[in-house]
């Protein structure tokens, strides 16, 4: 009996898998961690992993490798992290389309195949244009959109995606009619908004303000309830007639279901000190971002649910058919 408990000792044979991931969680990492970005370089979601994961690595002195799997609003990206080992080494950050999507596409994963870790950061999204467009404020697009019904076209990260919502919630409340044009992402959106084959673009702050900045694009709008200190001169939709009106997104630092506990508790203390480093919030704070430090997981998974239910509503009220 001896020998055979032993020799399950050895093989790990019976044993619960916490006590199996415990050695693996007091040396990891021990290999180059990927961390899996479902958009594109250059997007919201892509600019805040560049800004962690860097630090991440130096903090636990090894490799976190930004892998981007953007397409279809997120979902080509989000489907090869739900089916990648659960072993802390395959590492997802995503934000409101890991819960919006599931709410309005048929999918096959939904956040509660995710393992939260941390919060990262929230970002306003800001009405740009192109300045060729003859409007100086978002009253100025609204009665250049109602003089010429459908003719105004405006950009999105995809069907459904916040920037979607977020424009068709403001369409809804300013009554008027502006044609959809979908994108893989903010940067390719971006870069026809430049080049002026689109109109106009609810586009997160941390993408979009290097070209306001630069004057290649002109600011109409906030999304947020108060002004962005990264552009306390543009003022919020809120402010522009529509009382209340509110929308941002978010981005958080998730594992596969799955993931040992153990490397969940060393990851998020790691990821709190990045986001608690002055010089970490200031880069945040000048591209129009805010830094989410929190007590641990438990935090996202509350804000998930919390957003889950909020984008619901906001998904009825625009008449969206469920998949």
């Amino acid at each position: 009996m001896r020998i055979a408990f032993v020799f399950a000792y050895i093989c790990g044979v019976g044993l619960p898998a916490a006590v199996l991931a415990q050695p693996a969680a007091n040396t990891y990492p021990a290999k180059p961690v990927r961390v899996i970005v479902p958009f594109p370089p250059g997007s919201g979601v892509d600019l805040i992993t560049r800004m962690v994961v860097p630090r991440l690595a130096e903090a636990l002195g090894q490799s976190f490798v930004v892998d981007n799997r953007g397409g279809a609003g997120g979902i080509l990206g989000t489907e090869i992290a739900v089916k990648a080992p659960a072993d802390g080494y395959n590492l997802y950050v995503g934000g409101a389309a890991l819960i919006v999507t599931p709410l309005t596409t048929k999918v096959s994963y939904s956040y509660r195949d995710f393992a939260p870790i941390s919060r990262l950061a929230s970002v306003p999204f800001i009405v740009v244009v192109h300045p060729s467009m003859p409007v100086k404020s978002l009253k100025d697009l609204i009665a250049l959109a109602r003089a010429k019904p459908g003719v105004i076209n405006y950009a999105s990260t995809g069907n459904w995606t916040s920037p979607h919502l977020s424009t068709e919630l403001f369409r809804r409340e300013a009554k008027i009619d502006i044609t959809h044009v979908p994108y893989k992402g903010s940067n390719p959106a971006l870069i026809d908004l430049l080049g002026g084959h689109v109109d106009m673009f609810f586009c997160n702050m941390l993408s979009a303000m290097p070209y306001v900045l630069s004057g290649k694009l002109r600011a109409l709008a906030v999304s947020s309830l108060q002004r962005s200190p990264a552009a306390p001169q543009v003022p919020t939709v809120a402010e522009s007639g529509f009382a209340g009106f509110e929308t941002v997104t978010w981005f958080g630092m998730f594992a596969p279901a799955g993931v040992p506990e153990q490397i969940v508790a060393k990851l998020h203390p790691e990821i709190a000190k990045v986001l608690g480093r002055a010089d970490v919030q200031k880069e945040l704070a000048t591209q129009g971002a805010s830094a989410m430090i929190d007590s641990g997981p438990e935090a996202l998974a509350a804000y998930v649910r919390s957003q889950t239910e909020k984008h619901a509503k906001l998904i009825k009220l625009l008449g969206v058919k469920a998949p």
